[in-house]
């Protein structure tokens, strides 16, 4: 039975003192009978904290990001084995942001990935389309060009530390929300172009999430169909309530 995950990207927002308060609030009121593994990622300089505060429960800590290289001069970048020594096990690469802001491309993807799984990380594995590529009847294409460049490069084994995030970027922060319907049927193809490249198996075991302006009153009707195993949340994780209401729902 695949995974439900939903993992909350506060991106740049929370200093430590709110970073605090949110997480002594997420300790109070997640439900430990949630069917859901859950996973905040904090900012950088609050990932140590996050996973001191959150020892001995259930909830994993992510980073939102991290560098290719071993080790270096890269001046204010972050190496897998950094976040290893305290402890985050997990890292979100290929965000919309990310690629979009920042200029990451297919094949910066492909080594950041490589570099988290030698170093036994967890990847959460963000990709979607642009507005105009739904408009023009294109978003399927992209969405598989992405996955190929960025993760088909992986063996068998290695799928088993993939989760993968479908987030349409119309649907980011936009207040826009991917219908139930389209979602599915996007995480359907996700799945079954996963099957074709690898096997049935290995398609059926990776956990799909959904991210795209996930909130309490749309997220039961989202996780409900058939291929979409969670959500990665963004504004809607910044607030304790709504998270929890949003994990709740899966």
């Amino acid at each position: 039975m695949r995974k439900k995950i939903v993992a909350g990207n506060w991106k740049m927002n929370k200093n430590l003192a709110e970073t605090n308060a949110l997480l002594s609030d997420l300790k109070t009121k997640i439900s430990s009978s949630s069917k859901a593994e859950i996973i905040v990622a904090p900012t950088f300089v609050n990932l140590s904290n996050a996973v001191e505060k959150l020892e001995g429960t259930e909830v994993k800590v992510a980073a939102q990001n991290m560098h290719q290289a071993e080790n270096g001069a890269f001046t204010g970048e972050i190496s897998a084995d950094m976040l290893k020594g305290i402890g985050v096990e997990t890292v979100i690469l290929g965000h919309s942001e990310r690629r979009a802001y920042f200029g990451e491309t297919d094949q910066l993807l492909v080594d950041k990935v490589d570099t988290a799984l030698k170093h036994n990380m967890s990847v959460i594995f963000c990709f979607g389309e642009e507005l105009q590529d739904r408009k023009s009847d294109n978003h399927f294409s992209v969405v598989e060009s992405q996955l190929q460049n960025g993760l088909f490069h992986i063996n068998s084994e290695s799928w088993d530390s993939i989760v993968l995030a479908y987030e349409p970027v119309w649907a980011i922060g936009t207040g826009e929300t991917a219908s139930p319907e389209q979602a599915q049927e996007m995480h359907a193809f996700i799945r079954n172009t996963i099957a074709k490249a690898y096997t049935q198996d290995i398609a059926d075991k990776v956990s799909i999430l959904y991210g795209g302006s996930v909130k309490p009153n749309n997220a039961e009707e989202i996780f409900a169909k058939q291929d979409v195993d969670g959500g990665l949340i963004g504004g809607a994780s910044l607030d304790v309530d709504s998270f929890v209401a949003i994990a709740s729902a899966v």
